[in-house]
């Protein structure tokens, strides 16, 4: 079987988002370059990236230089800067990079970019916000993560009065329209296929289905 080709990375601004996926990607060993207006920003990653670089994301000419176009993936992080944020957005799309992530600023900001086109647009502070009150709100549910079109999968902790009973005892798909899509114990994954599983306290159950739905079913636990 041929060796899966890694993915190259440019991650555009480089403040707090920029800076902590393009170091964690690079951690992976990914190819990772930076990209930013600031030369005290760049040279915090000099070190760490396959390579940073000093740019204006504004300046098509000035990101083609940078081999920007040569790039499989841009994640456009500028932070408070509108207008260099969409302009960089235009640039890349322009230079025709294959996948592009861009940072917005508040929803305003999301819907001028989605006009644009990228491959997607995230609201940082949001999401977060989302995920620390849903873990606020059922400390049960140990994590949650949104696979796109209204379908989400939930990490739900096994509690003491679920403890002895069968995966088929919360009758998911029956009386929720959510599927089990197995359990993890300790460092053992353990399917729940034939619903037959007994649950052990501390379990973490991962089951999918929509947001409402597994809002009312964790909280009926």
């Amino acid at each position: 079987m041929a060796k899966k080709r890694n993915r190259s990375f440019v991650i555009i601004g480089l403040g707090t988002v920029g800076s902590t996926v393009a170091t964690d990607l690079a951690r992976n060993g990914n190819h990772v370059m930076g990209i930013d207006i600031h030369e005290k920003s760049v040279a915090a990653l000099s070190d760490i990236l396959s390579e940073a670089v000093i740019a204006d994301g504004r300046d098509e000419d000035a990101l083609r230089e940078a081999g920007v176009d040569k790039y499989d993936v841009a994640l456009i992080a500028i932070g408070e800067d509108l207008e260099a944020n969409i302009l960089c957005t235009m640039n890349v799309k322009l230079l025709g990079v294959e996948t592009v992530w861009v940072k917005a600023i508040n929803k305003t900001h999301h819907r001028i970019l989605t006009k644009l086109e990228p491959d997607r647009v995230i609201l940082p502070e949001q999401e977060i916000g989302q995920h620390i009150a849903q873990k606020l709100h059922n400390p049960a549910v140990r994590d949650y993560l949104s696979l796109g079109n209204g379908m989400h999968v939930i990490n739900l902790e096994v509690q003491e009065n679920m403890a002895g009973k069968t995966i088929e005892s919360l009758e998911l798909e029956g009386s929720h329209e959510l599927r089990c899509l197995g359990i993890l114990r300790g460092s053992e994954f353990v399917s729940c296929d034939t619903g037959s599983v007994t649950m052990q306290e501390c379990d973490k159950i991962l089951i999918l289905g929509r947001r409402q739905n597994l809002r009312d079913f964790s909280n009926g636990i």
